[in-house]
């Protein structure tokens, strides 16, 4: 299965999710991925800083709190209806800190991106950087997967391997993972936008 590939000459609209600072999303707007449009940058939290970062670039943002909807689907529901008009072909969930239904997994099925901070399937779920470290392992990562209906489950497209050091404290072991994000969640649109991933199973390839 090729996941959406946009017409010729026409950029690929992409939605950002995000819920805290917006460092990953500040990375994917330095990139300037050529043939890609952030045509929308969402939130669950109303307050995010990365709402402002958006806004400085002149990209559109939206935010629905979490909190004023009475279930998940209820909530994910009014996300569609918010994201759809944009006519997005891919949704990144850039430090987005919600599980998605499988309401919007169905209505971008591999074409919604995630990014996890480890080298899945080790450590998903939430605070997988101090986990890693307090578990022993000498390397960790980060990783960007498609997402499906499992709790970082989704292929993998791309992974960075970081080693621990010895000498490492919890902050200097996410600062050095944070910076690969930074470098692998650009490359991984990049190669979506360009039509050059192919899933075979569990097995994303990337065309020549």
């Amino acid at each position: 299965m090729i996941p959406h590939v946009p017409p010729m000459n026409k950029p690929l609209k992409m939605a950002v999710f995000v819920s805290g600072s917006g460092t990953n999303l500040q990375a994917i707007i330095d990139s300037q991925i050529k043939g890609v449009e952030i045509a929308l940058v969402f939130s669950n939290n109303p307050g995010a800083y990365a709402l402002k970062r958006a806004r400085s670039h002149g990209i559109p943002v939206r935010s629905l709190s979490h909190r004023d909807f009475p279930s998940r689907v209820a909530y994910d529901r009014e996300v569609l209806a918010v994201v759809e008009p944009f006519g997005v072909g891919l949704v990144v969930l850039a430090g987005y800190m919600r599980i998605l239904s499988p309401m919007i997994i169905r209505a971008y099925r591999y074409r919604i991106m995630n990014l996890h901070p480890a080298l899945l399937p080790s450590f998903p779920g939430t605070n997988s950087i101090k986990r890693a470290m307090e578990y022993g392992v000498k390397v960790t990562g980060c990783t960007v997967h498609f997402v499906d209906e499992g709790m970082d489950t989704g292929p993998i497209i791309i992974q960075s391997v970081v080693r621990i050091r010895e000498d490492d404290t919890l902050e200097s072991l996410t600062e050095r993972v944070h910076g690969e994000e930074h470098r692998i969640l650009p490359e991984a649109i990049r190669l979506f936008a360009e039509g050059r991933l192919r899933i075979e199973g569990r097995r994303v390839k990337v065309l020549l």
